[in-house]
Formats: C-alpha cells, sequence, structure tokens
C-alpha cells in the first residue's frame, strides 16, 4: 500500500492543548470567561429575543432564574469553554464558545454561539468569532477548525461561508431539536487554509476598510483568494 493511502502523516502528533479560559481583547470587542457576573446584562438582551433562540437547544427565556441556571451550567463546563462578548462601550450581549475539543485528533469547534439581534453582523460580532479562531488555530495550533450548524439555519450557514469555511457536507436528520428533526452541516478550514483566510479577515477588520459611517469598502468574499 503506498504511504499517500493512509493519509497525512503528522510524524510529531501529540496531544494538542486545551483553549485557555482567559480574556482576549480586539478592536472593537473583548471576550471574557462566562460567569454569572454577566447575568444582569445578558438578561436585558434575551428579553424580547425568542426568535434568535430558534437552533439553539436552550432558551428562550421566561424568567431571570432560568438564564441564571443555564449561565451557571455553561460557564462551568470544564470540556467547553465560554466566553461574553462585550462589544466596545456597550455591556455583554451575547455568548461563544470552544467546543468538540478532539486533542488527540487536532480538531476543534467554534460553537454554540448566541448573539443579541443588535450583535449579529456587526464588525464585532465577526470580531469576535475571530479571536477564538485565532487562539485554536494560532495559540493552540489545530490542524483542523469546524463549523457546524443546523442545516435550516440560514443565518449561521452563510456566517460559516463567509468566514471562509469549507461546507464538507450534510449529515440528513440528525438533530431533534424542539421536537422538530433538522440536518447538521459539517464546514471546516484545515491548518493549509488557515493563513490566507486569517489575513482576509484582519483585512475586512481593519479601520481603514471602513467609512465614516461604518459601511465596509470592500467584503469579506472580495478580500479572500479565491480557492
Amino acid at each position: 500500500m503506498d504511504d499517500t493511502d493512509l493519509g497525512r502523516l503528522l510524524p510529531d502528533a501529540k496531544d494538542w492543548p486545551m483553549p485557555e479560559r482567559r480574556p482576549f481583547v480586539g478592536r472593537y470587542v473583548r471576550l471574557e470567561p462566562l460567569s454569572l457576573d454577566h447575568l444582569d446584562a445578558l438578561w436585558d438582551a434575551v428579553r424580547g429575543a425568542d426568535d434568535s433562540f430558534t437552533f439553539l437547544k436552550y432558551g428562550p427565556f421566561a424568567e431571570r432564574a432560568e438564564l441564571g441556571a443555564l449561565l451557571g451550567d455553561l460557564s462551568t463546563r470544564a470540556d467547553q469553554p465560554f466566553w461574553a462578548v462585550i462589544p466596545e462601550g456597550q455591556g455583554p450581549c451575547g455568548w461563544a464558545s470552544i467546543c468538540d475539543i478532539y486533542q488527540r485528533d487536532a480538531a476543534i469547534e467554534i460553537g454554540s454561539i448566541w448573539f443579541a439581534p443588535a450583535l449579529q453582523g456587526t464588525r464585532a460580532a465577526r470580531e469576535a468569532l475571530f479571536l477564538l479562531m485565532c487562539h485554536a488555530m494560532d495559540d493552540l495550533g489545530y490542524e483542523r477548525l469546524v463549523w457546524r450548524c443546523q442545516a435550516q439555519n440560514a443565518k449561521s450557514f452563510r456566517a460559516a461561508e463567509t468566514l471562509g469555511f469549507t461546507h464538507e457536507g450534510t449529515w440528513r436528520r440528525a438533530a431533534i431539536v424542539d421536537g422538530w428533526q433538522r440536518d447538521v452541516a459539517w464546514f471546516s478550514i484545515l491548518r493549509e487554509e488557515w493563513p490566507a483566510r486569517r489575513a482576509a479577515l484582519a483585512a475586512w477588520l481593519a479601520p481603514e476598510n471602513f467609512d465614516a459611517t461604518g459601511r465596509q469598502h470592500r467584503s469579506l468574499r472580495e478580500l479572500r483568494p479565491a480557492s
């Protein structure tokens, strides 16, 4: 059997490190390890945003205590660190995590993301994801970065493609959420693809890419080289 039939050899294979549960700071946003200290601000953010939980396995929340119970769970998961997303000049209005961490296989996922409607589509939202992507690929050196979403979630599907993830395929009826059978779409960025994706994201986030009203000069798709 030819060696190429076996895949890609990593002679220095190891157990890749776990993410660091620490703050990250960008131009437009900062990430803080999620805790119950963020409850009051996040309760203000989730009220009236019921539709934003359609594709998540938790929420919406009728009572502050329900959100508190969830944050108590998410903030203490040993194998899935969560961060509160705090745009510049604002309070926490979202959260995101690094999850499904396969240390032996060098695969890691950005997931379980909730952004308040006002945060969605902003520079702060995109930079929050970029900070976690950089941590996974640059700081920790993983080989495969994963994005997974319910295929019916058009916003998440588009976000994955815009960020430079490659759609690998869809598992049919792979999840049941609120009684609905959902398809699950899988995306990835590989180690050799990451430098071009990182450069495009950094260029898009640069202040000079926006005019005085905040309108982008070039889209992220325009800045990313054709693959």
